[in-house]
């Protein structure tokens, strides 16, 4: 089941990221998202979560109107609003997640973000023109020549990488967490490959066309 997740961060209008949300099985806002549901998707959430701090009254309208779930947890909690989303759906059976409006705002609930993609398999962060997503021994991207792809080593030593189809190669090569050597390749064209044998890997992938 493919689930999407809207956050409380920077969003604008964008047909793409407007059509994962409105083909998703499962929408979920995480908190103050949902006022991003609201602007610039087009369609509510199926359920609301958090605090409910950041709702305004002109959102919760719309929520209510569109019958959605809310979903309450006290302001003093463990979790962020957006791992609360994460955690649900995939108690409600969720093998792909992409999250939206987790860019932006401030710089310590971005990095967290980012981190919650290192304990969980099959998640990505989308914005109009990137996505980015962990990964284990391999990935596939899909896009265009030109786009910018970055491959960033979250463990001490992510070895063995082979790309295919990207204008700087690597051949079985090894790239030690804080390298910058694989900042910055191109596709050469519709369809990239990574593999590697050990190692976790933050995958950038920049669109040249939103």
């Amino acid at each position: 089941m493919n689930a999407v997740i809207v956050a409380n961060g920077e969003m604008q209008t964008n047909a793409r990221i407007q059509d994962l949300w409105q083909r998703s099985d499962l929408r979920i806002a995480a908190n103050g998202g949902a006022r991003n549901a609201r602007l610039f998707l087009q369609r509510a959430p199926h359920v609301v979560i958090g605090d409910m701090d950041s709702l305004d009254d002109e959102t919760r309208a719309w929520l209510e109107t569109s019958r959605c779930e809310f979903l309450r947890h006290p302001r003093a909690k463990d979790e962020s609003d957006l791992e609360l989303a994460l955690n649900l759906a995939q108690t409600r059976g969720a093998d792909e997640i992409t999250i939206l409006g987790a860019y932006g705002g401030r710089i310590d609930h971005f990095i967290a973000n980012v981190m919650l993609l290192a304990r969980t398999p099959n998640v990505r962060l989308a914005d109009t023109v990137s996505e980015m997503w962990i990964s284990e021994g391999q990935a596939t991207l899909h896009g265009s020549p030109g786009d910018i792809v970055s491959l960033m080593p979250l463990d001490e030593r992510v070895e063995g990488i082979i790309t295919e189809n990207l204008e700087y190669p690597l051949r079985a090569e090894t790239l030690p967490r804080g390298s910058t050597r694989g900042i910055s390749n191109v596709m050469l064209g519709e369809q990239a490959q990574v593999t590697w044998t050990k190692g976790l890997l933050l995958i950038v992938h920049l669109f040249a066309q939103s």
